[in-house]
Formats: C-alpha cells, sequence, structure tokens
C-alpha cells in the first residue's frame, strides 16, 4: 500500500491548522467561528498549491528513472518512513488537542500551554525526523528529496498565509509607501 494518501491527508490538516495559527491571536472578538474558518480553509488552500511540489518532484523523479517500479518502490519505502515520526507527532498533537476539548477549563488550559505550544514549536524537528525515517526506511536520496520538498512546503504555509492576508496594515503601509521610520540612514546621507 502506498503511503500518499495518508500524507496528503496529514499534510492538508497540517495545513489548515497552520492558516489557523496565522490568525489566531488577531482578533479580540469574542465569537470567530467564521473568521478561524475562513483562515483554516485559507491556509488548506494555500497548503494544496503548495504540496503540489512533492508530488511534481516524485513524478518528475519516477519519469526520470532507468527503473521505474523499483523507484516507485523506494519512494513508497521511503513515504513509509517517512509518514512514522508525523503519525507519531500527529498522535501527541491529536491528544493534546482532546484535552483542551475534554476537560475542565483549567486543566485545557494548563494542556494547551504544555501541549500544544511546544509541539508547534517542534513542527521543523518533527519534519527531519521524518526525513531521516524516510533515507534510513530504504527510500534513498530521491525520498529525501521528495520528503525535504514536503517538509519546506508545510513548513511554509503559516508564514504565507501570515503574509497575504494577516500582516499587521501599519507594516504593509510601511513598505509600500516608503515611510519606514526605522530604516538605518547612514551618516551624512
Amino acid at each position: 500500500m502506498t503511503p500518499a494518501l495518508p500524507l496528503v491527508l496529514l499534510g492538508a490538516v497540517d495545513a489548515a491548522f497552520s492558516g489557523f495559527r496565522a490568525y489566531a491571536g488577531r482578533d479580540a472578538r469574542i465569537r470567530k467561528r467564521r473568521s478561524n474558518t475562513r483562515a483554516a480553509l485559507r491556509g488548506l488552500a494555500v497548503g494544496t498549491v503548495l504540496l503540489l511540489a512533492p508530488a511534481v518532484t516524485a513524478v518528475v523523479h519516477l519519469l526520470t528513472a532507468a527503473d521505474p517500479q523499483r523507484a516507485y518502490a523506494a519512494l513508497t519505502a521511503g513515504g513509509s518512513g517517512y509518514l512514522i515520526p508525523l503519525t507519531l507527532y500527529a498522535a501527541a498533537v491529536f491528544l493534546s488537542l482532546a484535552a483542551y476539548f475534554l476537560l475542565p477549563f483549567r486543566a485545557s488550559t494548563l494542556a494547551m500551554v504544555i501541549g500544544l505550544g511546544p509541539l508547534t514549536l517542534l513542527r521543523p524537528l518533527a519534519v527531519a525526523a521524518a526525513c531521516l525515517g524516510a533515507l534510513l526506511n530504504g527510500g534513498g536520496w530521491a525520498s529525501l528529496l521528495v520528503g525535504a520538498v514536503a517538509g519546506a512546503a508545510v513548513l511554509s504555509v503559516e508564514p504565507l498565509v501570515h503574509h497575504r492576508w494577516y500582516r499587521p496594515a501599519h507594516e504593509a503601509g510601511s513598505r509600500t509607501c516608503g515611510n519606514n521610520r526605522f530604516a538605518f540612514h547612514r551618516p551624512g546621507a
């Protein structure tokens, strides 16, 4: 069985969460379900486009390989190795989310602080572990390349969504108008 479908699903869910994280904390309203949903959908859309890059990388590798069946087997083995660390990471995130939604207020807040906060910071390490898993599981350098492209795509979703839709207005205006009051000037210029 090919690990492509579970990897795509994990990437899509991660992209939706990345869109939500790009928006989180920017709105003081109490009821913001529509805004949260819009942010998650923006992340999903950006992530879907970015996840085409590893798919194209894998297809190009398969089309240019001397032995496509062997290349496919190596990519499948690498994808399985890539999936193992990400599944463990996703399980930890799921448990933290379950604790957040199911526990009383104080305990759920604690679950958020000690669970989801550090897990968000560990995302690049989870991607690095997945790339190492792809290599060590017999995927070879082609699987490592596809995994690195996929990791870069997934880790780029949140900054891109933030930059496109949620950066502060004063920051956007200072770049377009040239009124950057924090610009450094050379003496005598």
